[in-house]
């Protein structure tokens, strides 16, 4: 597992806490700061600068993943109902469909929200190295 790879992990674990944000990059900090050398950590936010997606769609899902994927799951739900009800198979291929289409939105957005948080935590860091308190 890469040093990114790494370092995305623990962000995603940060997520799991009912914190703020500023807690969050707080505790990612200090294990950032004890675990990655400075010329790594430069390395690292250009390598997750470039791995990043612009893009609209990526911003809303991003800060809206559980509304974004609601429609999908309605789908899930509509057609096991209806697959169930009316005896339908197809119904429930669109079940099936719509849960799969609905979880990796959701997943999408998390690992968008870890990178950010990851992003935010490295700028982070390097603010603080460059303006040490007096």
């Amino acid at each position: 597992m890469s040093q990114l790879e790494r370092l995305r992990k623990m962000a995603e674990d940060e997520l799991t806490e009912y914190s703020t944000d500023a807690r969050k990059m707080e505790k990612l900090r200090r294990k950032i700061g004890l675990s990655v050398s400075l010329a790594e950590q430069r390395q690292i936010k250009a390598a997750l600068l470039d791995t990043m997606q612009y893009s609209k769609i990526a911003e809303i899902v991003e800060e809206q993943r559980q509304a974004v994927s609601l429609p999908f799951w309605g789908i899930a739900g509509l057609g096991l109902l209806f697959g169930i009800s009316l005896n339908q198979p197809i119904c429930l291929l669109a079940a099936i469909a719509g849960t799969v289409a609905a979880f990796k939105i959701q997943k999408w957005g998390w690992q968008l929200q870890a990178n950010r948080l990851l992003l935010r935590t490295l700028e982070d860091i390097e603010i603080r190295i460059s303006q040490p308190k007096s």
